[in-house]
Formats: structure tokens, C-alpha cells, sequence
């Protein structure tokens, strides 16, 4: 039994096995924060859902996982999982066993999984209620050693058991509600190569710049490959799922930092996930907080940080868009940023205001402590650099620009003298006027200007982001608050998009021996602890979800920065 390389190995604990394309994976996660014992086949169709248990027959078998393979190894027995494009698995052993188990055993009408044998071609199918998909198993080579369960209702065992005495492989499908009977159309090892090679290709593409000094570069183009599921549902395009766990969703805001990450090796995708959520831009102009495979969710937006995107997306693309493509971006950016202007401003006021944490992607962070509708200087910042975007665009298509210089302009001022108390920007309250200072990171994001900010305040602001940084990064609120909390999402970890746009702002606004150091702390937490959703400030340790996308294209964005002022001397 030979094996084609494959790549890194990766904690399977940490980080799902997947395909670019698929809405399946392996892995233990089964639900928000749940370890199972045994790994499951999880699809991400109507939500995470595991599906079938794979259980190895031997005590003490452990896995290792890389790009292109699976294996469950127990002394001489092993197991080997590849996949067959999107929907489909060729799983085979070697003296070692394998139950595949209904994960969700109850059946009713309105739930569980239902185990039947296909008369068409003698292959035994798992219909689950929860995906609304059927995931059928034909036996390639080999016998089933038992089947339980077939055509049994209520709570009874469902599993089909593969024998430990012989060698077998099998192939495990999902799809709708028929297709032909499965027919192998390469060897598992020719699958194993190809899968490798498509993955050396894509990292060659994101990642042509890595070396020595950037270790973790494979791999976080993996947790981004595998993460990539073709279009399904309401995902309209291509897209970079946050994660292949339970935060399988695309935030709008989340994935600018993945566009940004695949420009220069994958434009067609990077340009994809800048668009996506456009595609849902409501009447109002306003995006989505968030779109899944079955769910578009309006309840929240997110902060409108996609001029300072497009910016860097742009720089990086190999090729620009055609003019057809930036006439239609231009009037997607131009819709969002009204609606800013026009639905989220207080009559006679000039400041824009967030109506919940969750608006500013920062859902409970201290600055909203007392107060939750808000005029925020984060807003304001990403705003005016929205606009001076928009006033470029204009300028490249031939449009007026005027109007967007005129409003930056204006939102500029009124952010320097309604929000700034002269060592650090407040927040307000647009209906009582009451303005508060925190000590959150967010307060101190109009950074993110770099320049354009006057060099007093951009100095004052420089001063402030120090007080936040740990041996391992930028702390969202500093280790000595009152407030401060190792595990509080937003009050202390470490997260990766308020590194980046803050190690951006410093760099653009001169300070670039603290972005030097924000990025070098930044890297080798990830090199250290994975790419987690976030971090603890203080350990390092990675938290909540694991295997998150943003993080992983933060650190392409900042490795592949190092690695060419390393080549210039920049």
C-alpha cells in the first residue's frame, strides 16, 4: 500500500480534513465547542451536521492528518481516507476495521438518519433528515463484514462494519436524492497524488515567497483550501468558509482579509470573496451580517472596512479588473457606503453610529459597555478611508469625485472634534451626547488611517497601541484592566484582523519598528499556538474555533509583507 506525500501533518483535534470544494469533512468537532471521541463525516449543508461516526476497530489507534490523506494507524493495521472530488470519499484498510455509524440515531419523521440496501446496485445508503442528503456506501474491494440497522425506525443502532481480517476499500457519496451507481475512475493512490498536487499548486500560488523563517505558510494555506466550498444555497460563488467547524458562515468583514490573502496567487477566488456578499446587498445598500449554505442573516452588519480592502486587494492582484468589473464594484462600494451616510447618521449629525457591538465585529468589546447604539471612532476612521477609496474609483471611471472627497473630509472633522478628548478617541452617544472612553483596542482603530491622520494623534495613538501589546501580540483590552478577561472574546484575546489593520495603519503613518514588532509576535504566535479564531493574550494558547480562515490569511498577508522587505531591504 503506497502513499503519495502529501504535505504538512496537522492536528486533526485542531484543524477539519477537507477538500477545496467540498461541504464535507472529517473530524472529532461535532458541534460548537464538542469533541467526540471517534471522528465523524461532517457536512455543512442546512448548518454542521455529523453525520456518520467512524470508528476504527482497534483500541489505540491513533490518526495523522495531512492535505491529501487520512490514516488511522494501529500497529501492522491501517486505515486511509482520499478524496474523490467535492462529494465523495475512498476510504480503505489494511488489518484494521471500520464501523460507520448513523451519527444521529433517533428517527422520526422530523429527524435522525435512516439506513437502507439499494436494490439498483447493492450499495447500502444513510439518508439524513438534518443535511437533506442521502451518503451512500459502495464496497470497492473486499466484503462487509455486517450491517445493522437496515430499514430499522426509532432509536435502533445503524452501522455498517468493515472487517479486520482482510483488505477493503470503499467509497462513501453525497448527493441528493439519486445518481449512477459509483464506479472508480482512478486508483486510491493516483487520487492521493492528485490531491497532493492540486495543493502544491495552490500553495505555490498564495505562498511562492515562503521559507524557512515562515514554517506555518503550508499550513495556513490548507486551513484556507480546505475551507473553500463550491457555490451551494446562498452561497453564490466560490467561497472561503470562516472555518470547516462550527463557524461555517461568511461574516461580512471576515472575508476581506481571505480576499486579500489569495490576490496574488488565486485572483479569480480572491476577487470571489470580495464580491460574495455583495450578491446580498439588501435595498438599504446595506451587506449582510452573515451568509451560510441555507441562511442569510440582516440582524447585524459589520463595520465597512472594504475600501481599505479593495486597496489592498487591488495592489495585489496580478492583473486589475476590467473596467466592467470596477464600474460594478464601484456601485456596490458606493451603495454600502450610503448606506452609512444615509441610514446610520442622526438627523444634523455628521458621525455615523453602530446600533450593537456585533456591528462593529467586535460584539463585546468594553467600549459598548454602558451604551450600545454609538458613534464610534473606528466607524468613522473605516469610513473615510471607504470614501477616499470611492473618490479614486471615481477618478479611475471617469465619474465625479468630489462628492466622496467632500464627505471623507467632513467625517474626518467631525471624528477629530467630536471623539477625540486629546489623548485617546471616546465614543458618543447620538441621542444624549454622553461620551465615554474605554480602554479597548477598538477605541484606538482610527490608527488604521495611517497618514491620514494628523501626526499628534497619530503618535498619541501609536503611544496607546504599546500599552495593549503582549509577549504575543495585540491584547483587544490590556491584561491590567478591570475589564480584562484571559477567555472574553473581544475583552483581551488577541484576534487577527485588529492585528493586521493596526500593524497596517502604523506602517502607513511611519511607526514602523512597532508594526515591525506587532507582525513578528503576530507571526510566531500563529507558529506556536495554530489559527485559532483567537488567542489568549497572556499564554499564547489558541481559543474557540480552531482552524479559522481570517487567521491564516492574517498570517499570509504578514508573512509574505516580511519576506519582501526582507528581499528589498524595505
Amino acid at each position: 500500500m503506497t502513499v503519495a506525500p502529501s504535505g504538512p501533518e496537522f492536528p486533526i483535534q485542531d484543524i477539519p480534513f477537507s477538500y477545496r470544494g467540498s461541504w464535507l469533512n472529517i473530524s472529532p468537532v461535532v458541534a460548537e465547542n464538542t469533541y467526540a471521541d471517534d471522528l465523524h463525516l461532517i457536512s455543512h449543508q442546512t448548518g454542521l451536521h455529523p453525520v456518520l461516526r467512524l470508528a476504527p476497530a482497534g483500541a489505540g489507534t491513533t490518526v495523522v492528518a495531512t492535505p491529501a490523506l487520512l490514516s488511522w494507524r494501529n500497529g501492522p493495521g491501517r486505515i486511509d481516507a482520499v478524496y474523490d472530488g467535492p462529494d465523495t470519499l475512498r476510504i480503505r484498510g489494511r488489518r484494521l476495521g471500520l464501523r460507520i455509524a448513523a451519527a444521529a440515531r433517533t428517527l422520526t419523521p422530523f429527524s435522525g438518519t435512516y439506513l437502507y440496501l439499494d436494490p439498483v446496485d447493492e450499495s447500502h445508503v444513510f439518508t439524513s433528515y438534518e443535511t437533506g442528503r442521502r451518503y451512500r456506501i459502495t464496497v470497492l474491494s473486499g466484503a462487509l463484514h455486517r450491517a445493522e440497522g437496515v430499514q430499522a425506525l426509532g432509536a435502533a443502532d445503524r452501522f455498517l462494519d468493515l472487517p479486520g481480517d482482510q483488505h477493503w476499500e470503499i467509497a462513501i457519496e453525497e448527493y441528493a436524492t439519486a445518481r449512477r451507481p459509483y464506479t472508480a475512475s482512478s486508483t486510491f493512490d493516483q487520487l492521493c497524488h492528485d490531491r497532493s498536487t492540486e495543493f502544491t499548486a495552490f500553495v505555490d500560488g498564495v505562498a511562492s515567497w515562503r521559507s524557512a523563517d515562515t514554517p506555518a505558510a503550508e499550513l495556513a494555506a490548507y486551513v484556507l483550501w480546505s475551507a473553500t466550498v463550491a457555490p451551494a444555497g446562498f452561497v453564490t460563488r466560490p467561497a472561503v468558509l470562516m472555518s470547516k467547524h462550527w463557524m461555517d458562515k461568511v461574516w461580512s468583514w471576515d472575508h476581506c482579509f481571505n480576499a486579500i490573502a489569495l490576490a496574488a496567487g488565486d485572483p479569480e477566488l480572491a476577487w470571489h470573496q470580495f464580491q460574495l456578499p455583495f450578491d446580498h446587498q439588501d435595498e438599504a445598500g446595506a451587506l449582510p451580517d452573515s451568509i451560510t449554505h441555507s441562511e442569510v442573516l440582516h440582524n447585524y452588519v459589520k463595520p465597512p472596512i472594504h475600501g481599505w480592502a479593495l486597496r489592498h486587494l487591488r495592489r495585489r492582484l496580478p492583473e486589475p479588473p476590467d473596467r466592467a468589473a470596477l464600474a460594478e464594484t464601484y456601485g456596490r462600494l458606493a451603495r454600502w457606503t450610503g448606506f452609512w451616510l444615509e441610514a446610520r447618521r442622526a438627523p444634523g449629525h455628521d458621525l455615523p453610529h453602530y446600533q450593537h457591538g456585533n456591528d462593529s465585529g467586535w460584539d463585546n468589546a468594553t467600549t459598548f459597555d454602558d451604551d450600545r447604539v454609538l458613534e464610534t471612532a473606528d466607524l468613522a476612521a473605516f469610513l473615510v478611508s471607504q470614501l477616499r477609496c470611492l473618490a479614486d474609483l471615481a477618478t479611475e471611471l471617469g465619474e465625479p469625485a468630489d462628492r466622496w472627497t467632500r464627505e471623507a473630509d467632513g467625517i474626518r472633522t467631525a471624528m477629530l472634534r467630536d471623539l477625540w478628548d486629546g489623548e485617546r478617541f471616546t465614543a458618543r452617544n447620538p441621542r444624549t451626547g454622553q461620551r465615554r472612553a474605554s480602554r479597548s483596542l477598538l477605541d484606538l482603530m482610527p490608527v488604521a488611517l495611517g497618514a491620514d491622520l494628523p501626526a499628534p494623534i497619530a503618535a498619541a495613538l501609536a503611544r496607546g497601541v504599546e500599552t495593549h501589546l503582549t509577549t504575543h501580540g495585540l491584547a483587544t483590552e490590556p491584561t491590567d484592566s478591570a475589564n480584562y478577561v484571559a477567555d472574553g472574546y473581544w475583552r483581551g484575546p488577541i484576534w487577527a484582523p485588529s492585528t493586521l489593520l493596526v500593524e497596517d495603519g502604523l506602517r502607513r503613518a511611519g511607526y514602523t519598528g512597532i508594526a515591525d514588532d506587532i507582525s513578528q509576535r503576530f507571526l510566531a504566535l500563529c507558529e506556536k499556538s495554530g489559527f485559532a479564531e483567537n488567542f489568549d493574550a497572556e499564554t499564547g494558547a489558541g481559543l474557540r474555533d480552531r482552524a479559522y480562515t481570517w487567521t491564516a490569511s492574517s498570517y499570509l498577508i504578514l508573512a509574505a509583507a516580511q519576506e519582501e522587505r526582507r528581499v528589498t531591504g524595505g
